[in-house]
C-alpha cells in the first residue's frame, strides 16, 4: 500500500500566520477581536495558480479544496486551475444539504471531463449549525447525517447511467439519470467521529478521513470504521488531515511553530477557543480536548503539535520535526492503515516545498511512494542529451527550501 499525498488549496487566503482569515467571533461578521496579521495574501487566482502549480510539480497527487463562507466557491475555483495544471486532481469539498445530489452528480459528471479524469470529492456533512443555517440548512446534527446518507445513494445510483428511482425521508427521485456518467468515477471522501457518521462512512464512501490525532487514536478509529465497514461487506481506505512544519533539522522546525505560536495573543486563542466550543462536530470536539485551549504542553504525542488548533477550527495538529522525523510519523501512521495523507502549512505556497523537497525524498527512499511522472518528461533535449542529463535542463536537487 503507497502513499498518496496532498496538499491544500488555501481558498480562504493564505499568509505567514496562523490567525486564520475567517473571524471566529459574531459568526464571522464582526474581526474586531482578530489582530491583524502581516503578510496575508488575498486568494486570488494568479496566487492559487502558484499554490496549484507548485503542488504539481513536488510530485503532490491533489489538492484539498474547502467549502464555506469564508472560502471561494471549490467548484469554480478548481475548475479554472484545471486549465493551469497538467496531472494535478482536485479533492472538492462541498455540503451535501445545499445541493440536489442529482445536480451534484451531474456536476461531477462534467467536471471529469473538462478536467480528464482529475476529480476527487470530499463530502462535508457540517458541524456548525450557524455555518449551516446560513446556506438554509436548519437539520441537526444526526439529520445531516442522515440525508448525507441518502445523497450518496441517490449519487452513485444516478451514476449508473440508467433511469434511478429513489424514496427517502430526505430525497425523493424518480428517473433520476447522469446520461453521460463520469469515467473513472470519482473517489468520495468523508470525514465524521460521531456515531452518526460511521455508518455513513462503512456504507457509502471509498477513504475515510479522521483529522490528525495521536496514533492510538487514529489506531481505534479505524478500527471502528474497518469493522462498520466489514459489516455492510464493504472495504474503506483512510486518510488523515494534517499540518506540516518541516525543516532540515528539528531545531528549525520547532523554531518555526514557536514563531507561529508567538503571534497569537491571548485575546485572539479566547475568541477562537469560545466559537470552536459550540461546533457540535465530535471530531473539532476531539481537536479542542488535545490541549484544552492551554498553551502548555502542545506537543501531545511525538513530533506532534496542536498548536494550530488553538486558532484554527478543522484539522488542528502539524508534525513538526526534521524531514526525517516527519517522514518516521508519516510511516507510523502508515502502518495503522493509513494511505491518503491531506496535508498543508502556513504559508502554503512555502510549506509545499520545505515538505516537497525535503519529506518526500525521504519517503520514496523508503518504498513508501508510487512512481509520479517526472516534471521533466516532455522537456525537448538539450544538444541531443535527455533534459535530465548533465548539460540538459538544469536538475533540481532536494535541499529542503
Amino acid at each position: 500500500m503507497s502513499v498518496h499525498l496532498h496538499w491544500f488549496l488555501p481558498t480562504g487566503g493564505d499568509g505567514r500566520t496562523l490567525v486564520d482569515r475567517h473571524a471566529y467571533t459574531d459568526g464571522g461578521i464582526k474581526r474586531d477581536r482578530i489582530t491583524p496579521a502581516s503578510g496575508v495574501r488575498a486568494p486570488d487566482i494568479e496566487y492559487l495558480a502558484q499554490v496549484a502549480k507548485a503542488a504539481e510539480q513536488l510530485g503532490f497527487e491533489a489538492v484539498l479544496t474547502p467549502t464555506g463562507t469564508w472560502c471561494e466557491d471549490a467548484w469554480l475555483t478548481t475548475t479554472a486551475l484545471t486549465q493551469v495544471t497538467d496531472r494535478l486532481k482536485f479533492l472538492v469539498a462541498f455540503r451535501p444539504g445545499v445541493i440536489s445530489p442529482v445536480l451534484a452528480a451531474q456536476m461531477a459528471a462534467t467536471y471529469q471531463r473538462l478536467s480528464r479524469g482529475r476529480l476527487l470529492l470530499n463530502v462535508v456533512t457540517g458541524g456548525d449549525s450557524t455555518e449551516q443555517k446560513r446556506f438554509g440548512d436548519h437539520l441537526d446534527h444526526d439529520r445531516r447525517y442522515a440525508r448525507t446518507d441518502e445523497f450518496l445513494q441517490v449519487v452513485r445510483g444516478v451514476w449508473s447511467g440508467k433511469p434511478f428511482d429513489f424514496q427517502g425521508e430526505h430525497y425523493q427521485v424518480e428517473g433520476g439519470l447522469t446520461a453521460l456518467p463520469p469515467d473513472p468515477l470519482p473517489q468520495i471522501f468523508f470525514g465524521g467521529s460521531s456515531a452518526a457518521a460511521g455508518p455513513v462512512a462503512a456504507r457509502n464512501v471509498d477513504v475515510y478521513l479522521t483529522w490528525g490525532e495521536p496514533p492510538e487514536q487514529v489506531r481505534q478509529k479505524i478500527a471502528w470504521i474497518r469493522g462498520l465497514a466489514e459489516q455492510e461487506g464493504r472495504g474503506v481506505r483512510f486518510g488523515i488531515r494534517l499540518h506540516t512544519i518541516s525543516r532540515d533539522t528539528s531545531k528549525e522546525a520547532w523554531a518555526t511553530a514557536d514563531r507561529l505560536l508567538g503571534d497569537l495573543d491571548p485575546d485572539t486563542v479566547a475568541a477562537a477557543q469560545q466559537a470552536l466550543g459550540r461546533s457540535e462536530s465530535v471530531g473539532q470536539q476531539r481537536m479542542l480536548a488535545l490541549h484544552g485551549g492551554s498553551r502548555d504542553k502542545l506537543e501531545i504525542a511525538p513530533n506532534l503539535w496542536a498548536g494550530v488548533g488553538l486558532v484554527r477550527g478543522g484539522a488542528g495538529t502539524a508534525l513538526v520535526g526534521s524531514h526525517a522525523e516527519v517522514a518516521d510519523r508519516i510511516e507510523e501512521y502508515h502502518a495503522l492503515g493509513i494511505e491518503h495523507f491531506v496535508l498543508s502549512g502556513y504559508p502554503h505556497l512555502e510549506e509545499a516545498y520545505w515538505f516537497g523537497e525535503g519529506v518526500r525524498p525521504e519517503l520514496a527512499a523508503r518504498g513508501l511512494l508510487a512512481g509520479v511522472p517526472s516534471p521533466l518528461e516532455g522537456v525537448p533535449a538539450a544538444n541531443g542529451r535527455p533534459a535530465s542529463a548533465p548539460g540538459g535542463a538544469p536538475l533540481l536537487v532536494a535541499g529542503g527550501r
